[in-house]
C-alpha cells in the first residue's frame, strides 16, 4: 500500500484516480460516494479497517458489574444496545420494566425497540452529540447509570460523569479491533479515508512498514486528524470543514483541485 516516494507539497497534488474508504460499503444507492465515483470517473472501493467483537459472558463476569444495580443505561450507539441485551439474556437477566434509557440520538432510540416495547419505557434522547446527552443528564443526577461500551471509546460522557459525582459504572460489553487487511499489501489507493483514531491504528497493525509516500491520507474529526499526525503522516484532506461538512465534500473539493473542475 504506498506508491512512488515524493513528500513536496505541490508534487503531491497529482491526479486522483483511485479511493478507498475504511468502512463499509454504503447500502444507499444513492450514496455521496456513488455519486462522487460517478461524476469524476474515479474507483471508490470500501473495505472497513476496524471490526466489532462481542465481549464473551466469562469476560464480562469478571468486570463484577451487576446490572441489575443500576436504575438507568446509557446507549451511544448501537453496539452498545445489542450487547447489552444479548449480556441479559446470556445471564439470564430479566431487565426490569421500569429501566430508563438514555440514548444519544433518536435513531439510536428508535433501534431499541428491536428489543423492547418503546411506548411502554421510559426513554430519553440527546439531539446526536454527546453534548446534547450529557444536557439531558443533568436532570436525572439521582439515576445510578450503566455505560456500556467498547474498549476503545470517547471520554466525553464518562468524564462528565465522574466529575460530576454521578453513581455510574462502565461496562465493557464489545472491543473495537482491526480488521485483517492483509489482501491489499500489494494494492495501492490514491487516497485512503479514515474516520477514526482505531482505523489509523488498524493500518499499522496490518502493515507495520507502511509508507505513505504520493497516498493522500484523508481524516474525518480532530481525534482521527491528530492520530494521522502522531503516526507521522501527512494529513492532505480534512473534514469537516465549513465548506465541506461531509467527507464527500472535502474529497470533493480536493479532487477539483488536482483532477481540474467538472
Amino acid at each position: 500500500m504506498n506508491n512512488t516516494v515524493t513528500r513536496d507539497a505541490k508534487d503531491r497534488h497529482t491526479q486522483v484516480k483511485s479511493i478507498l474508504v475504511s468502512q463499509p460499503e454504503p447500502s444507499d444507492e444513492n450514496s455521496p460516494y456513488y455519486a462522487l465515483a460517478r461524476k469524476y470517473g474515479i474507483q471508490v472501493d470500501f473495505r472497513p479497517f476496524i471490526q466489532v467483537e462481542s465481549v464473551s459472558l466469562k469476560e464480562f463476569r469478571k468486570q463484577k458489574v451487576n446490572i441489575l444495580d443500576h436504575t438507568a443505561v446509557i446507549f451511544t450507539s448501537r453496539n452498545a444496545i445489542d450487547n447489552y441485551f444479548r449480556i441479559c439474556q446470556e445471564s439470564k437477566i430479566e431487565v426490569p420494566a421500569d429501566m430508563k434509557y438514555f440514548c444519544i440520538s433518536d435513531q439510536t432510540a428508535f433501534y431499541l425497540q428491536k428489543y423492547i416495547v418503546v411506548r411502554k419505557r421510559k426513554i430519553f434522547t440527546g439531539s446526536k452529540t454527546a453534548t446534547d446527552l450529557i444536557e439531558v443528564l443533568k436532570k436525572h443526577k439521582n439515576e445510578k447509570f450503566l455505560f456500556p461500551c467498547s474498549n476503545i471509546r470517547k471520554n466525553d460522557i464518562p468524564d462528565y460523569l465522574a466529575k460530576n459525582n454521578y453513581k455510574f459504572t462502565e461496562a465493557v460489553l464489545y472491543k473495537t479491533v482491526a480488521s485483517d487487511l492483509s489482501d491489499l499489501a500489494d494494492v495501492n489507493y490514491d487516497i485512503i479515508a479514515f474516520f477514526s483514531p482505531s482505523g489509523i491504528n488498524s493500518l499499522f497493525v496490518n502493515f507495520p512498514d507502511f509508507k505513505q509516500n504520493a497516498t493522500r491520507i484523508a481524516a474525518f474529526g480532530p481525534t482521527t486528524a491528530k492520530a494521522v499526525h502522531d503516526a507521522n503522516l501527512i494529513l492532505d484532506i480534512e473534514a469537516p470543514l465549513p465548506n465541506a461538512p461531509s467527507m464527500t465534500g472535502a474529497l470533493e473539493d480536493y479532487i477539483k483541485k488536482v483532477n481540474g473542475n467538472k
